[in-house]
């Protein structure tokens, strides 16, 4: 089998095109020894099958713009349907699958590799850590581990097109091309929730319950007091069992939601950045604007453009 990485030249960053017509292109590019991407832009297709088989663990990213696919793992037997809009996360300590490009008349995917040795340059030894946590799975048997899956959002398309155009610039493109990976890491790696197993079972029941109450009513939420009656507590334990289990505050996890929902909202381009403040419960788009920027660093206007 041979590995999907180390395969790039003295130059470190290259370009390999697979197929290249007026209006489709599929594209390999090596941006180092450890960081691989494909970009795959297809018209009036009919359904394609493309087999995958190599030693390399990894952490691979699949979003699907448009179109949908299909992933079969050979080695679990199982079956996995990628739809459009969606972005998948994966871990495996080795490759035997097929992915099946449905016909459609319009497929778009980016798919990024990660090895694990690329991830290991950043681990903090704390197991709560993303990094640490898909690092350690890499390390075991794995084929095609779904982590999860989770809409595409605004800023995803703007980190990807910012990896894109990497090639763009004429030095130090290996440099360029793994930051803007670090950061389309970060950013994705950012919204996993990693649970201590070591936690109580009660700080865990009234954490999960205060959570889903959140996801359904951050833009107007309750206050401190209403929640913890909703979640058949006292504040006291409320606040520290959430704080525990997601290692964030009540309130910074409304503010966490409420970004994470605009970031979504950002790619409907009928809506203006003030309209979207507003619908995820920001009354000034000032404030709002200054808050994604802080977050995510990188102003909501932008992702419109």
């Amino acid at each position: 089998m041979k590995s999907l990485f180390f395969n790039v030249s003295h130059t470190r960053y290259k370009i390999s095109t697979i197929l290249q017509t007026k209006t489709q292109h599929i594209e390999k590019v090596d941006i180092s020894s450890g960081l691989v991407f494909f970009d795959l832009a297809l018209f009036n297709h009919t359904e394609k099958t493309i087999e995958v088989k190599n030693p390399d663990k990894m952490v691979s990213i699949v979003i699907i713009k448009k179109g949908s696919a299909s992933l079969f793992d050979k080695k679990e037997q199982k079956n996995l349907t990628l739809t459009e809009n969606n972005i998948y996360l994966f871990v495996s300590s080795k490759q035997d699958f097929s992915l099946t490009l449905y016909a459609s008349q319009e497929t778009d995917i980016f798919v990024l590799f990660v090895a694990d040795f690329i991830l290991k340059r950043y681990l903090s030894f704390n197991t709560q850590e993303p990094i640490d946590y898909l690092y350690q799975l890499t390390q075991s048997n794995h084929s095609l581990l779904h982590i999860n899956t989770q809409p595409l959002d605004a800023l995803t398309l703007y980190l990807i097109k910012r990896i894109k155009e990497t090639h763009n610039n004429h030095i130090m493109h290996s440099i360029l091309g793994e930051h803007r990976v670090v950061e389309f890491m970060m950013h994705r790696f950012l919204l996993l929730d990693i649970i201590n197993e070591t936690i109580e079972p009660s700080q865990l029941e009234v954490a999960a319950r205060a959570k889903k109450h959140l996801l359904q009513s951050f833009v107007s939420p309750p206050t401190i007091p209403e929640l913890a009656h909703l979640c058949a507590t006292n504040e006291s334990q409320l606040k520290r069992s959430f704080k525990k289990v997601y290692k964030l505050t009540l309130f910074t996890y409304i503010q966490k939601l409420r970004l994470e929902k605009a970031n979504l909202l950002l790619r409907e381009q009928s809506l203006s950045v003030g309209e979207i403040a507003k619908k995820v419960g920001y009354q000034h788009q000032g404030n709002f604007s200054k808050l994604f920027f802080k977050t995510y660093g990188v102003y909501p206007k932008e992702l419109k453009t």
